[in-house]
């Protein structure tokens, strides 16, 4: 009885596959969503993790590779810093800042109509803001003042990431077991955007 030859494994992707396809790509998101995970529990890594996770996801399209767990760590230590630490502190104050927000506009407050849908729409920029620092190359890594730029001269782009963050806070609270592996998408989605900038945007 004769068997079907198996293909072996592809360790570089064909020409045109800027990720890989079918479950090449899957298989990536998954291992940078795990990894990106793990390296946000101490909070103040969570930049310098997702900074990490855009590199090594941009370092694959580039070489080709498929991405492996030792080159998100070389890329993690590279992005450890004072300073990236420092920037991990904001987000837990915007946390707080909203949640003291959110409670004051549920006591009926005059004006609560309006603010709502505001903080909601501010919480959403500052996001994708965010994401778009992460995906920086450098000099400009975590720099919030080129993610503002890049955000306002490729509209699209930022729309694309508003939409991931919506869909991944919907996918967070209608399935909470997925939240590890969010994060994967998440730096892909601000990767590609990154990618696919005008190239006007990607001078300024």
């Amino acid at each position: 009885m004769s068997h079907a030859p198996i293909a072996p494994r592809r360790e570089r992707r064909e020409p045109g596959e800027v990720f890989g396809s079918g479950f090449t790509l899957f298989a990536d998101m998954l291992l940078i969503g795990l990894l990106t995970s793990l390296a946000c529990l101490p909070v103040v890594t969570a930049p310098a993790a997702f900074a990490a996770a855009s590199a090594t996801l941009r370092q694959a399209a580039g070489s080709g590779v498929q991405v492996r767990a030792g080159t998100y760590g070389a890329q993690l230590r590279a992005q450890l810093s004072t300073r990236s630490a420092a920037l991990g502190l904001v987000p837990p104050l915007l946390v707080v800042v909203v949640l003291i927000d959110a409670a004051l506009l549920r006591a009926a407050l005059p004006g609560a109509a309006v603010m709502a849908p505001a903080l909601a729409l501010l919480v959403l920029g500052a996001a994708v803001v965010a994401l778009r620092a992460t995906a920086l190359e450098t000099p400009h890594v975590l720099s919030a003042r080129e993610a503002l730029v890049r955000s306002a001269a490729d509209p699209r782009g930022s729309l694309l990431l508003a939409g991931a963050v919506i869909l991944s806070g919907l996918l967070a609270w209608s399935i909470p077991l997925l939240v590890p592996l969010l994060p994967g998408p998440l730096a892909f989605a601000a990767t590609v955007v990154d990618l696919r900038s005008p190239a006007d945007a990607q001078e300024n």
